[in-house]
């Protein structure tokens, strides 16, 4: 992968495309060092890139402002170790809509305790903490289409 400081490699981005294509793909996205291609279908053609900054200062995540009942929109920088989702579904943040939310930001947690559950194809997969600590954010809302690996929640 050939990249400048602010040339970016056109070919890279022609073969991501075509795999798009030829594998019948919604999205494709790679990443490496310090450079990220997202190419998603849908509409016109969209391409990022990124380049991390070698020593960029660690900034804190902010905590977002409550959107829904136990829920936080989207920080600008979400850690890596999130929970993130085990597959492509629909998130629910309760059992069923007059239960109360399995989690809210504050609420301690243990390793295994049901975070959330994410449907699909009329299966309901409960999403597991992956260790103890604290909600610190919850970056879905209920009844929200989320991808394989999105950010669900953070728990530090």
């Amino acid at each position: 992968m050939s990249v400048s400081k602010n040339k970016l490699d056109t070919g890279l981005i022609r073969e991501l495309a075509a795999i798009l294509r030829d594998g019948d793909l919604g999205e494709i996205e790679i990443e490496h060092d310090g450079l990220k291609i997202r190419v998603a279908r849908g509409g016109p053609q969209v391409v990022q890139a990124a380049v991390a900054q070698p020593f960029a200062a660690p900034q804190a995540p902010a905590l977002p402002a409550p959107t829904g009942p136990g829920a936080v929109s989207v920080a600008s920088a979400i850690p890596d170790h999130a929970v993130k989702s085990p597959m492509v579904g629909t998130v629910y943040l309760s059992a069923d809509p007059q239960s109360k939310a399995y989690i809210n930001v504050g609420d301690k947690v243990k390793k295994g305790d049901t975070l959330m559950l994410v449907e699909a194809m009329k299966t309901f997969n409960p999403v597991e903490a992956d260790r103890a600590g604290t909600v610190k954010a919850i970056y879905v809302q209920n009844s929200q289409p989320v991808e394989y690996g999105e950010p669900l929640v953070l728990i530090e």
